[in-house]
Parts: C-alpha cells; structure tokens; sequence
C-alpha cells in the first residue's frame, strides 16, 4: 500500500490544471504552465516544483489556491456542459442523443467532489 501525501494531491492537481491548460499540437508544457500560473495567481515555481521536483512539504495557503483552482475549474466546466445540454436540447434528437443528453444531466447531478471528478478523469 502506498502513502497518497498532501504532496502528491497538490502534484495531481498542479498537472490537471497544466493539462487543461495545454492547448494541443505545437504548445508547450511550459507555455501551459506559465498560462495556468498566471490564471489562478498561482506561483509558477510551485507548478513547476510539483511536477519535477516535489518537495516534503507544501504551505497551506498555497495548497488551499492550488485546491481552490481545480474547484473553479470543474465549476466552469460544469457551466460549460450545462450550457451544450441546453443546445443539445434545443434540437431534435435521436434516441442515442437523448441517452447521451440524460447521462450528461446524471453526470452534473451527482455529488460535487473535485476529487472524484478528478480521479474519474484520470481514469479517462
């Protein structure tokens, strides 16, 4: 069994805020770090550190920001999935279409943990 730190939640979050920043083909890690730095006014030093070298030890206010980050993140993803089910609802859909929209409704209705919808994206 592995010790799962505050550490590594910190070097978890910090990589899932660069990977929804990184915007694909021809952008660079760094380049999503820095965005996602100054996006949450987060030191770019502590992104950096957790993904290359984590330290033993995190700050707490520094861990309450990186946390804070990822819950505005999954929030604004959340709007942004609210806002395709209404499109999608405004057309005419296929039974499949319907099945999808239900399941999108089930997926927002479901507890609001940062960390379940994270893990469930890692798993992804």
């Amino acid at each position: 069994m592995t010790d799962y730190t505050v550490v590594d939640e910190a070097a978890h979050w910090a990589d899932w805020l660069v990977r929804r920043e990184h915007r694909g083909p021809g952008d660079t890690v760094e380049a999503a770090r820095q965005r996602a730095a100054r996006k949450y006014k987060l030191p770019e030093r502590l992104l950096w550190a957790l993904r290359y070298r984590k330290p033993k030890r995190i700050w707490a206010d520094l861990y309450v920001k990186l946390q804070e980050a990822v819950e505005s993140e999954i929030a604004r993803q959340e709007r942004a999935l609210e806002h395709d089910i209404a499109i999608t609802r405004a057309r005419q859909l296929t039974p499949s279409g319907s099945a999808a929209v239900a399941q999108a409704e089930a997926f927002l209705a479901s507890p609001h943990q940062p960390e379940a919808r994270a893990a469930s994206d890692r798993a992804a």
